[in-house]
């Protein structure tokens, strides 16, 4: 266990990396006795940090909502991190790449909520029955520290999240059968990637009845407006400058963007 000063080194260390577009050693080398509630409580300060600044907290990310992520984590369920409000992109947006240090694109869906929504004891209707709009969207990933990483690592560096990409056509949660979404991913033309949400935990809803059971363990909840990335279920695409991204949901529409 680490002590506050010490998350809050881990903390501005983070904050260094994004600032100067230079990776950091991994925080589980530089403390070596950091354990996932440091690396949360680190997650939390670089969040006070960044909404001081002028960002605002609009949602959630949810990772490792497979059994193979998890396996190769060490990890025996998900993670989460925030999604702040200057990092969202619009379909068909230019991306500069410089702006991350090794993107990587996954395909998602994004939930956006009708009510509040607390735990504990959330089940998959109750996020269905709060849920307002389900819409395609992607997600790029960014290490802002060295690898291989630990799972501390990469709860402390806010779950990966580096940006969120939305388009398509959205949809309510009753209107499709939300676990049987496909997807694929193109990049200049050549399908890469290909997936179905049920990938997601068997549901896309069963990922954030686990954030919101999480959050009430630390006194939070989801919020009526606020965006839930439910988890990737396709593997992450790297991405660079010149790369044209193409992500077709079927039925639910499609996402393009390119990064310049």
């Amino acid at each position: 266990m680490l002590t506050e000063a010490e998350r809050r080194q881990g903390a501005e260390d983070i904050l260094r990396a994004e600032r100067e577009r230079k990776v950091i050693p991994q925080l589980t080398k530089t403390f070596p006795n950091i354990e996932i509630e440091d690396a949360y409580r680190i997650q939390d300060i670089w969040a006070e940090a960044r909404i001081k600044a002028g960002a605002r907290m609009v949602g959630h990310k949810i990772g490792l909502t497979s059994r193979a992520m998890q396996m190769a984590s060490k990890m025996t369920e998900p993670d989460y991190g925030r999604i702040l409000d200057d990092a969202f992109y619009n379909d068909g947006a230019q991306i500069k790449a410089s702006t991350f240090l090794k993107p990587r694109l996954e395909v998602e869906l994004a939930f956006i909520m009708g009510e509040d929504l607390s735990g504990p004891n959330t089940r998959i209707y109750d996020v269905m029955r709060a849920t307002e709009f389900v819409v395609p969207a992607l997600e790029i990933i960014d290490y802002r520290t060295e690898v291989p990483r630990a799972i501390c690592d990469t709860i402390a560096d806010n779950a990966a999240f580096a940006a969120i990409v939305t388009g398509g056509r959205p949809v309510r949660p009753m209107d499709v059968d939300i676990r049987w979404v496909g997807a694929t991913l193109s990049k200049n033309g050549i399908i890469e990637e290909s997936g179905v949400s049920a990938a997601i935990m068997g549901h896309p809803a069963a990922g954030i009845a686990w954030l919101v059971n999480k959050l009430h363990a630390v006194g939070a909840k989801l919020e009526k407006g606020q965006i839930v990335l439910a988890g990737s279920f396709t593997r992450p695409v790297d991405i660079a400058a010149g790369d044209v991204i193409h992500a077709d949901y079927g039925p639910l529409g499609a996402i393009g963007v390119s990064f310049t």
